[in-house]
């Protein structure tokens, strides 16, 4: 057996024609939504992740202006910029690329932004308005997991669903974003770094998310067979080749490749349905988040 592939292209696209609408429409009232990516330090898949991000902005007319940091920035001088992208009429959403340098305080920083402008629900009145079922904006990679989900499974009522990874990024929202619906909510269970026996959980799942950002953390053998895998991971690691020995570019160097937290060639012969990293959850996150810009830009015209 072989799994169907569950590509986010087709989903993402679907998604960027009624944002093209949506923003010729603000385009009208004289308003282009503005999203501002703040960043400090240096790491690769922020970088990848910006790249996508930015192509994505400017395919629908929505403007991006990327805010990178030192990454020895202090604490209340990153508070200080976000508090003057808060007052800033012109700026409609911001994100806050994680990870942060250790010395920073992710969830201070969250909490210091506008909830108007939180394009990617992270503050508390959002998170909290979430477990209500009422946040104007969803957070970007659980949605596109649930939009991922639903090819391959319309109803998901009473199905054993396990979430591997417990951050308030992915692993919570995506469980609050499940059970939304009462009639067709599956059965959740969130395994964590404190979880004993993983495998025994996994084996059970009929629907199965892996969002650790660790490579190589479920093997074949630890998905039941004909299940669901939505795998989150983003993991930038050298390639090698069969001797397992790293293979160099055309400059001498190692040559990386993105890859998730499922090993990929194992749980293609094993799942029902599988997503590819890269080309599974990515697509439609970055056109998620655009959809929250447009929608923050829509309730700022309002207000």
């Amino acid at each position: 057996m072989t799994a169907q592939l569950l590509l986010g292209d087709p989903i993402a696209e679907r998604i960027r024609r009624e944002l093209e609408r949506d923003v010729a429409d603000l385009a009208l009232r004289g308003v282009r939504p503005r999203l501002a990516s703040l960043h400090a330090g240096d790491n690769p898949s922020i970088r990848l992740y910006l790249r996508k991000q930015a192509q994505a902005c400017a395919e629908i007319g929505i403007e991006q202006v990327e805010i990178p940091l030192p990454g020895d920035i202090a604490r209340d001088d990153f508070r200080s910029r976000i508090d003057a992208l808060n007052r800033d009429p012109a700026v409609h959403a911001m994100i806050l690329h994680t990870p942060l340098p250790d010395h920073l305080d992710v969830r201070g920083l969250w909490d210091a932004i506008d909830p108007g402008k939180d394009a990617e629900c992270m503050h508390p009145f959002n998170l909290g308005s979430l477990l209500g079922g009422t946040s104007p904006v969803t957070p970007c990679t659980p949605m596109a997991a649930v939009e991922l989900l639903r090819v391959a499974r319309p109803s998901l009522a009473g199905v054993e669903v396990v979430i591997v990874g417990h951050s308030t990024l992915v692993g919570k929202p995506l469980a609050l974003l499940l059970l939304e619906s009462k009639r067709e909510a599956p059965t959740i269970t969130i395994c964590h770094v404190a979880t004993r026996d993983l495998a025994a959980h996994t084996r059970r799942a009929e629907v199965l998310v892996v969002a650790v950002g660790k490579p190589g953390m479920v093997r074949g053998d630890m998905i039941r067979p004909g299940a669901v895998v939505v795998d989150i991971g983003q993991n930038v690691v050298a390639e090698r080749d069969a001797q397992g020995h790293p293979v160099l570019n055309e400059k001498g160097r190692p040559r990386k490749r993105t890859v998730g937290d499922v090993v990929h060639e194992e749980a293609l012969q094993i799942a029902g349905a599988l997503t590819p990293v890269p080309g599974g959850v990515g697509p439609v996150t970055v056109t998620l988040l655009l959809r929250n810009v447009v929608s923050c830009a829509r309730r700022a015209l309002r207000t």
